[in-house]
């Protein structure tokens, strides 16, 4: 099931994004994403239209979009590689006609994951903060 997030569902939201920004982003220091905890919870999940899903009346997994951009869409570790995040984006595919992203160049089962669900590499930046290349990925609707 998947439906809209509500005020009372952050708290996991936030585990399920630091714990899967920790296991995809081995390469950036862990202090990081934890100095990011308080902005994603008071900024950018309340300033997103965010859905979660829900598996076994538990929330697995969220994709958080701003307008076009996939600003996040994270599952937890044990509901990974299982459809739910494929759930999710179908789930935005069908209410938008294009998405923009940007992932990290060195996340490669995240970048795989999105050439397979039809993004294209448009870009290659670096992210300011933290040094490293992203590449900006974008999805048309046919």
């Amino acid at each position: 099931m998947i439906r809209i997030c509500k005020d009372e569902d952050i708290d996991n939201l936030i585990d399920i994004w630091y714990n899967g920004s920790l296991q995809a982003h081995h390469f950036i220091n862990s202090s990081y994403w934890k100095s990011k905890i308080t902005e994603m919870k008071e900024i950018y999940i309340p300033m997103s239209e965010t859905h979660v899903i829900i598996s076994q009346n538990k929330i697995i997994g969220f994709i958080s979009m701003v307008d076009n951009y996939l600003a996040a869409l994270f599952i937890d570790k044990a509901n990974q590689k299982k459809g739910a995040g494929q759930a999710l984006l179908n789930y935005e595919k069908k209410r938008r006609d294009i998405m923009e992203l940007k992932v990290y160049k060195d996340n490669a089962p995240a970048v795989r994951f999105y050439k397979k669900n039809g993004f294209v590499i448009t870009q290659v930046v670096t992210d300011e903060e933290t040094n490293k290349q992203e590449y900006v990925m974008e999805w048309t609707k046919n």
